[in-house]
């Protein structure tokens, strides 16, 4: 008997962006008009957050966040899975625990979508940026972007 695989209720969410607030948003492709930035759960339940957006920002976009500056912002958001994304999870999980990193590129570059994930992508200003996001923590964590550039590290 197969055991099934379920995703693990922990994940990270990667705002790529550039110095000049212009921030990367991924069209889902299933559900059009759906915006966000990368996101993705951990493999495993030892895997590094940082690992994890390492592989989701390759995986989702073909660029390789070791190439720049991955800052983990140490915020971590706790919400409750769409019902119609829980068959995904092991029975009775119903929340979600997400991790929050900005990555600092250059400036907008191209990028390769995986096709199934995203189907089109932009990059707009950070306020666009916030307003085109569905998901609430994703669009907080666009909002605190000035903020987190300014801050002394």
């Amino acid at each position: 008997m197969i055991t099934p695989t379920y995703k693990i209720p922990r994940s990270v969410l990667v705002v790529v962006h550039t110095p000049a607030l212009e921030v990367l948003l991924l069209e889902r492709a299933p559900w059009p008009g759906y915006w966000q930035s990368v996101t993705g759960s951990l493999d495993r339940e030892d895997e590094p957050l940082a690992e994890t957006a390492v592989r989701e920002v390759a995986e989702e976009t073909g660029i390789d966040a070791r190439r720049f500056d991955l800052a983990d912002w140490g915020i971590e958001n706790r919400y409750e899975i769409y019902a119609e994304w829980r068959w995904k999870y092991a029975p009775g999980v119903t929340h979600n625990l997400e991790h929050v990193f900005g990555l600092a590129v250059p400036e907008p570059c191209p990028v390769t979508l995986a096709p199934k994930e995203h189907s089109a992508y932009v990059w707009v200003p950070w306020k666009e940026a916030a307003h085109r996001c569905f998901s609430w923590t994703n669009r907080d964590a666009i909002l605190m972007l000035p903020d987190w550039l300014r801050a002394p590290r």
